[in-house]
């Protein structure tokens, strides 16, 4: 039998479908992949079904409907006073990673080299391999996972075509500051440099800070592709559902690879989120409830061995083992699942060549409390 030649020969199953799998084998709470273990909202469910029921059942505008195109038009002129076209500037997608794989994609040759930070969300790497291109990998400065700007200058060649960033971050939670934003412009003026802008957790960005979108700055949306989550936003992950906002004319090359490969996404759930966006509580208050639970959950942890590292955002907390094992991350994350029924996801998995340090966790905590409360019941026994 002929096998071809792998595009992926380094990559097998996946770290979340690893931890997910064991999590369920030995019967344990799953703090590892990032989904809720709450209802969602209601009238976001009804609203989908009356959608169904209004027969909105076929193919959408390979777009997306004019009306949640519109909808997000005006939501990013309230948060970010940008006036975005919705008819050249907007294309929904099947989830958020699918719009960054179209948006590398549309315009990624053969030996273009693409800096990213690690750790960094796990499908960026193959992204860009598939499409012939090399990661250029730069570590982010741990304690507070901060990104060093004069390495990042002596990294970029003439063969730079990219630069992937994502604030709030997964896995560290740590966030993009305005001089971080200034620093990007100052590195990518004068060059055909384009940003990825990772954006799925906007909404979930804690202590008063403010979520830098590139949206907000002129000079980067020019030269760049912002990539959003209405999953990460509802609580409804399992309908991958997000959409990208760019430049025209960067958009009409996306569009060019998104039209043979989705076409369109779902079309009653695009329905029922054009018109639950005249919710604005429900993202702008986002932020104040999933801090509560980052805080509700360092409380359950507070007689475990870990100590809590800085997160300002996104569903996911970041802990340093301080007890005696001398596993590795993997090692000792399946350790926790088998022995003391938690699952996590070691911080070594997001980096290229499992990069220390090794004994940092990833704790998912949009949860309910009870789930929180109990996985630090369990843990504050390990040591």
């Amino acid at each position: 039998m002929y096998y071809p030649l792998s595009k992926l020969p380094n990559v097998g199953l996946t770290i979340f479908t690893e931890m997910s799998q064991l999590a369920l084998q030995e019967n344990a709470i799953n703090l590892g992949q990032g989904f809720p273990d709450y209802p969602m909202d209601k009238q976001l469910i009804g609203l989908v079904n009356q959608a169904m029921l209004d027969g909105n059942n076929q193919y959408a505008h390979s777009n997306g409907i004019p009306l949640i195109r519109q909808k997000l038009a005006q939501k990013v002129a309230d948060l970010y006073h940008s006036n975005i076209d919705p008819d050249t500037q907007i294309t929904i997608t099947p989830g958020g990673t699918y719009a960054i794989y179209t948006a590398l994609t549309s315009f990624l040759q053969k030996d273009d080299e693409v800096i990213l930070f690690e750790p960094a969300y796990d499908c960026y790497v193959p992204i860009i391999e598939l499409n012939g291109a090399k990661p250029v990998y730069i570590q982010l400065q741990a304690p507070e996972y901060a990104i060093d700007w004069q390495e990042v200058r002596s990294k970029i060649t003439n063969r730079t075509k990219a630069i992937i960033i994502n604030s709030p971050q997964n896995p560290t939670g740590s966030v993009l500051s305005k001089q971080d934003i200034q620093e990007l412009i100052a590195v990518t003026e004068g060059t055909d440099i384009i940003v990825i802008s990772d954006e799925v957790y906007e909404h979930l960005i804690f202590d008063d800070l403010q979520h830098e979108s590139i949206l907000k700055y002129p000079e980067l949306l020019k030269r760049g592709f912002a990539c959003f989550s209405f999953g990460k936003t509802y609580n409804c992950t399992g309908w991958k559902l997000g959409y990208a906002i760019s430049a025209p004319e960067l958009m009409a090359e996306f569009r060019k690879v998104h039209q043979f490969n989705c076409f369109s996404s779902f079309t009653p759930t695009q329905v029922a989120l054009a018109r639950f966006l005249d919710n604005k509580a429900a993202y702008l208050e986002l932020g104040k409830k999933m801090q509560a639970k980052r805080d509700f959950l360092q409380n359950a942890l507070k007689n475990a061995p870990f100590k809590p590292l800085t997160s300002h955002g996104s569903y996911f907390h970041c802990y340093e083992y301080q007890g005696g094992l001398k596993e590795t991350g993997i090692d000792l994350a399946k350790k926790i699942t088998a022995q003391y029924k938690v699952a996590t996801i070691p911080v070594s998995a997001f980096y290229h060549d499992g990069g220390a340090p090794n004994q940092i966790l990833r704790f998912c905590f949009c949860k309910q409390d009870t789930t929180l409360e109990e996985a630090g019941r369990r843990l504050s026994i390990f040591n």
